[in-house]
C-alpha cells in the first residue's frame, strides 16, 4: 500500500526540525508552506498527509543547499521512541527474526516514503538476510534523501535492537548523476558496514543466523497488545480520499520535469489508466486539469520565493520563451508574473 494512503504523526517532523535548528535553521523557515504550526508538534494526536513533511524535508534540502548524505545523516537520529507503538512493538518481540517481521506487517505506521522488502540470498557459508528499498518516485533529490533516510533509519533500528554484538555485512546505495548521488564527504560506515556506492539498488545485509537473536524485552502479551492496538491505529489513519485528491498531492510533491505520467499515476492508485480517467471525470476534473493546477501553484511559488528570475523560472516550467510563461501565468492567476511577484514580495 503506497504511503500516500495513510496519514503520520508528527514526530518525525519533530526529529527534522530539531535537525534543522542544530544546523541554524529556524521553525519558520523549515516549517514554511507546509501548514503545519509548532503546536500540532507537541499533540501526538496530530495526524500529518504526507505531503505536509515532504514540504519540510523540501525546506530542509533547500535550506542546507542539498548536501550528498544528508538523508543518511537524519535518518541515523531516529529511535525507537520516534515511532511510539509500532516502536515499542518491537523492542516487544521474542527474536529479531519476529521484530523484523512485525516492522514490515506494519510499516505504514513509520515515516517510510520507500517500499521496503525483506529477502533471503544464499552464501557460500551462511544465508544473508537483505532488506531491499525501492525509493518513491518523486524529484531526484527528494526521492535520494528520503530512501536514505529509510536505510539509515532501518540500520540503527536493526544495531538497536540486535545489541553490542550485532553488525551489518553490508550497504548498497546505487550510483547516479547530479550532487544528490555523489558520496557522503562525512559518513562512510553504518552498523559496522561500509557504505559501497555504485550498487544496482538501496539495500542494506546481515546473517540471516541474527534472526534467532532472543531479544531481552521479549513480552509476548505486551507485543500481541501492540499489535491490536497497530491494527486499530492503521485504520485511523487510512486517509479515503478522493483520486483528484491524491493525484494533486502526489503532483504537489514533484516538480514539473518529473512528475509523473498518467500511467504511473494510475500504478500509485492501483487502477488502469482508463478507470482513473473516469474517476477524476465523475469527480469534475480531468489529468490535464489537474497537471495545468500544478503547474500554476508551482509557477505562484517559484515567483514567491524570489531566488529565480522570471525567465529561468519559466524555463524550469518547460516554456519556450518568458512570452508563452507570461500568458499561461496571467490565465490561471489574473496578473503577470512581475506583477504577481511585487504584489507577494
Amino acid at each position: 500500500m503506497s504511503f500516500w494512503n495513510f496519514a503520520r504523526g508528527p514526530a518525525s517532523v519533530r526529529l527534522l526540525l530539531d535537525f534543522g535548528q542544530h544546523r541554524g535553521l529556524s521553525a519558520h523557515e523549515l516549517l514554511a508552506g507546509s501548514k503545519i504550526s509548532p503546536s500540532q508538534l507537541d499533540d501526538p494526536n496530530t495526524e500529518l498527509a504526507a505531503t505536509q513533511e515532504l514540504k519540510v524535508v523540501e525546506n530542509l534540502l533547500r535550506l542546507l543547499r542539498h548536501p550528498p548524505g544528508l538523508g543518511l545523516e537524519v535518518g541515523q537520529c531516529y529511535r525507537f521512541s520516534t515511532f511510539g507503538l509500532w516502536g515499542y512493538g518491537l523492542v516487544c518481540s521474542a527474536t529479531l527474526g519476529e521484530a523484523l517481521s512485525r516492522a514490515l506487517r506494519f510499516v505504514q505506521l513509520t515515516y517510510a516514503y520507500s517500499v521496503i522488502e525483506e529477502g533471503l540470498q544464499p552464501g557460500t557459508k551462511a544465508d544473508t538476510c537483505w532488506l531491499r528499498l525501492r525509493p518513491p518516485e518523486l524529484g531526484t533529490g527528494l526521492s535520494r534523501f528520503l530512501v536514505e533516510r529509510d536505510l539509515a533509519a532501518a540500520a540503527t533500528l536493526m544495531c538497536e535492537l540486535g545489541g553490542p554484538h550485532f553488525s551489518l555485512r553490508r550497504i548498497e546505495l546505487p550510483a547516479g548523476r547530479g550532487r544528490a548521488f555523489r558520496p557522503s564527504a562525512s559518513l562512510t560506515a553504518l552498523g559496522g558496514a561500509p557504505l559501497t556506492y555504485g550498487a544496482t539498488g538501496y539495500g542494506l545485509a546481515f546473517d540471516a543466523a541474527w534472526l534467532a537473536l532472543k531479544l531481552p524485552s521479549a513480552n509476548p502479551t505486551s507485543a500481541a497488545m501492540c499489535d491490536e492496538m497497530c491494527t486499530q491505529l492503521l485504520e485511523r489513519r487510512r486517509v479515503r480520499a478522493g483520486t483528484a485528491t491524491l493525484v494533486r498531492q502526489v503532483m504537489a510533491s514533484t516538480p514539473q520535469h518529473e512528475r509523473p505520467t498518467i500511467s504511473r499515476l494510475a500504478d500509485i492508485t492501483s487502477t488502469s489508466q482508463r478507470t482513473l480517467r473516469r474517476r477524476l471525470r465523475g469527480e469534475g476534473t480531468t489529468f490535464r486539469a489537474l497537471m495545468a493546477s500544478a503547474q500554476s501553484n508551482e509557477a505562484a511559488q517559484l515567483l514567491g520565493d524570489g531566488s529565480l528570475s522570471i525567465s529561468a523560472i519559466a524555463e524550469r516550467l518547460g516554456y519556450a520563451d518568458l512570452s508563452s510563461f507570461s500568458q499561461a501565468f496571467k490565465r490561471w492567476h489574473g496578473v503577470s508574473p512581475s506583477l504577481y511577484r511585487r504584489q507577494n514580495s
